[in-house]
């Protein structure tokens, strides 16, 4: 028979503003809740308990086998017994109660049995442990794992366990994997010093001794550095997104032999345990698809790995932009470009959905036409001789052209006449007008004289082309146009000016579209221009407007720019310098252009990926977990959204703290500004650089300035270029 019980408020007077103040909160009365351990025989179910009629579930034998294997791992909340109750009442852990009830019936305990209870003495508290089913503190993951541990180590299986818990059967063997980590790494883990996805990745380590390494650092507070190891898991895994993988897919895996390990906690990508029957899957296909070129004449090397060793005489082509080519063999260049983005979106596209010889061959073959078709203009028309095929995520196969390097024609050091000038053969198809010049005056005049004469006049120039800013303009710009965009342009002894600049491309470097691929491009349009028009580079230069001639000059001068630095050790201070007065005059932002992309992205080690990151305000845990690809991807995924680059990108020089800068190059007399000081082909500089400076052949801060542009042969022109 059944019985409630109804709790009323207690009386009370009414408050005072003291009273108030001093009246507990419900957050004191919880702080102040009395645990204890009773005897079993002192508890029985209170009356007001919701369920207190319903008879015991089927699950409570396999709730007794927990309790039993695990022990009590939630108090329960009771409350003291009034005249004939027992000494303490549930008000909740009824099924619990009874599970210990029955192990009094197996013989497994006894009455005297330790439960351990939370006493609430609290009439509200009271009432509240009725309704809800928890009042205690919430039971700590680390408790769950011991807990799943001792079961296991009790013989109870994983299903049983699953059911006595609650959870679902994966999240138990996820537990039991983690109950094998040392007992260290528990402690760490309730103590807050490791998380439970550090927890995980500590699991995942194979070898016990830098597990317990690992976990005691964490837990003496020296921190868990979760990128060593996820690269430490990266370099002894092979995972599904592998390049071989998108070519060969998982059923073509799988058929070869492979054995396939999926992540128990499901936060990293498949493990394949036969890296070696993937690379030879791979290899394989690969090999089908080079027959078909081989049969034509071209030698194809597959490689899975490393670069295959070739001849040192063979080139593959670099970046082309606008300039590099005649417009004809230009527009063919951007037509093929466009041939073989397509074919290499339709090869994507078709792997997305099969991995089939049939339908996967055809498309490769189209993209590898396409890419040779593409190179060999590139290389002005040169033929591929070999191909290298390599592992691709994207379409599978990589494909890297090569041909014979181009032997080099060595051009007269003293050109004297027209007769002795070559042109490039690819620059042939258009020669540039001249502008008719007075014949000089030669008969009877010796060598001397006409040394003489010559030099007169050409100070009496100098004279005049400083009196006229806006011709000098012109003859610069004449000048470095021919020098930087040109395809027509002669060598400085068959210039009237002493002048020679050199376009930014450095070996092995790559032209980026949105930042200097713009800049050359413009240059292209301008110099299809002037071939058009029919004149002189100065005619036609000095009819442009003077708006036009400006920004003329800003592209040119632009595109001399040279501040690379090979090495850490060889800083160029004073290029440097001129770099951030630069910055700051034109307002630089490289954002505005550009972020960081894949390219510059991937020679960055993984922990910069991640301060990266952290720079962003992007930090995020489950990056560290990342392969190198996919972290590259979403560094450049946030970039282009937050509009970031490095602050390292940026020549601009912060101020600092005191209203002061930070970052200001040394003074030119600096002995360490003088050690870093580079020459001119960024080395330090030596002891023959000094001989040539001081009998005036070159220039003694070539290679420390920011623009590769010199001046020589007149006085007057060194020393406004300097």
């Amino acid at each position: 028979m059944s019985r409630s019980s109804t709790v009323r408020a207690p009386k009370v007077a009414p408050e005072t503003d003291l009273d108030v103040a001093d009246a507990p909160t419900p957050f004191q009365i919880t702080a102040a809740r009395v645990r204890q351990f009773v005897a079993l025989r002192d508890l029985g179910v209170a009356p007001e308990n919701l369920r207190i009629g319903e008879p015991p579930d089927d699950d409570i034998p396999l709730l007794a086998d927990t309790l039993f294997a695990a022990g009590q791992l939630q108090p329960l909340t009771v409350r003291p017994g009034r005249r004939k109750e027992k000494a303490h009442m549930a008000l909740d852990g009824r099924r619990r109660f009874l599970a210990l009830k029955l192990l009094i019936e197996q013989g497994r305990i006894d009455d005297g049995f330790l439960v351990d209870v939370f006493v609430e003495t609290d009439p509200a508290r009271q009432a509240a442990a009725v309704v809800l089913t928890n009042t205690a503190v919430p039971v700590h993951v680390a408790d769950v794992i011991g807990a799943i541990g001792r079961m296991l180590r009790s013989k109870l299986e994983v299903p049983v366990i699953a059911r006595a818990l609650g959870y679902a059967e994966i999240e138990v063997k996820r537990l039991a994997a983690l109950s094998a980590l040392p007992e260290v790494a528990l402690e760490a883990l309730k103590a807050g010093r490791l998380t439970l996805k550090q927890a995980k990745l500590l699991a995942r380590l194979p070898d016990r001794d830098e597990q317990v390494e690992l976990a005691r650092m964490a837990l003496d507070g020296h921190g868990f550095q979760d990128w060593r190891v996820n690269e430490r898991l990266d370099v002894s895994e092979v995972n599904a997104g592998d390049a071989r993988c998108t070519l060969i897919g998982p059923e073509g895996y799988t058929a070869a032999g492979g054995r396939t390990e999926a992540d128990l906690f499901g936060e990293r990508a498949p493990v394949l345990l036969d890296p070696t029957l993937l690379t030879e899957a791979w290899t394989t296909r690969a090999r089908e698809i080079a027959l078909a070129f081989e049969v034509e004449g071209l030698t194809v090397h597959v490689t899975a790995g490393a670069e295959p060793d070739l001849p040192d005489d063979l080139e593959t082509p670099g970046y082309v932009y606008g300039g590099m080519l005649p417009a004809a063999e230009m527009a063919a260049y951007r037509e093929a470009r466009s041939c073989h983005e397509a074919a290499s979106e339709a090869v994507a596209e078709v792997l997305a959905e099969t991995t089939e010889p049939g339908p996967v061959d055809a498309v490769l073959a189209d993209m590898i036409r396409a890419k040779l078709a593409l190179d060999q203009i590139a290389l002005g028309g040169r033929v591929v001789t070999i191909l290298v095929f390599s592992p691709d995520r994207r379409t599978g196969i990589q494909v890297r052209s090569w041909t014979p390097v181009e032997p080099e024609v060595v051009d007269d050091p003293d050109p004297q006449t027209d007769d002795d000038w070559e042109v490039d053969p690819w620059t042939a198809p258009f020669s540039p007008p001249q502008a008719a010049a007075p014949e000089p005056q030669v008969e009877g005049v010796n060598h001397a004289l006409h040394a003489v004469r010559t030099e007169v006049a050409t100070r009496g120039l100098i004279r005049a082309l400083a009196d006229d800013p806006k011709t000098a303009m012109t003859a610069l710009i004449a000048r470095l146009f021919g020098q930087v965009a040109s395809r027509a342009h002669r060598p400085r002894g068959e210039s009237a000016l002493g002048i020679t600049a050199q376009a930014f491309n450095p070996a092995g470097g790559r032209v980026i579209e949105t930042l200097d691929g713009v800049v050359r491009q413009r240059l292209d349009d301008r110099r299809a221009a002037w071939e058009a028009s029919g004149l002189t580079v100065i005619g036609w230069v000095h009819g442009l407007g003077e708006a036009d001639r400006a920004t003329f000059l800003a592209e040119l001068t632009a595109l001399t720019l040279d501040l690379r630095e090979e090495r850490t050790n060889l800083i160029r201070r004073p290029a440097r310098a001129e770099a951030a007065e630069l910055a700051a005059l034109a307002g630089a932002d490289l954002t505005r252009h550009w972020t960081p992309d894949a390219p510059f992205l991937t020679p960055h080690s993984k922990p910069l990926l991640l301060a990266m990151l952290e720079a962003m305000d992007q930090a995020d845990i489950r990056a560290a977990a990342l392969k190198k690809p996919e972290l590259v991807a979403l560094v450049a995924e946030q970039a282009a959204a937050r509009r970031w680059a490095p602050a390292s990108l940026s020549w601009t020089i912060a101020a600092d703290l005191d209203g002061g800068e930070t970052g200001t190059p040394e003074a030119p007399g600096d002995d360490g500004a003088a050690a870093d000081d580079p020459g001119t082909d960024g080395r330090p500089a030596e002891a023959g650089d000094a001989d040539a400076g001081a009998s005036g052949a070159g220039d003694e801060d070539d290679g420390a300035g920011a623009f590769e542009v010199t001046a020589s042969g007149v006085d007057a022109l060194a020393h406004a270029a300097e």
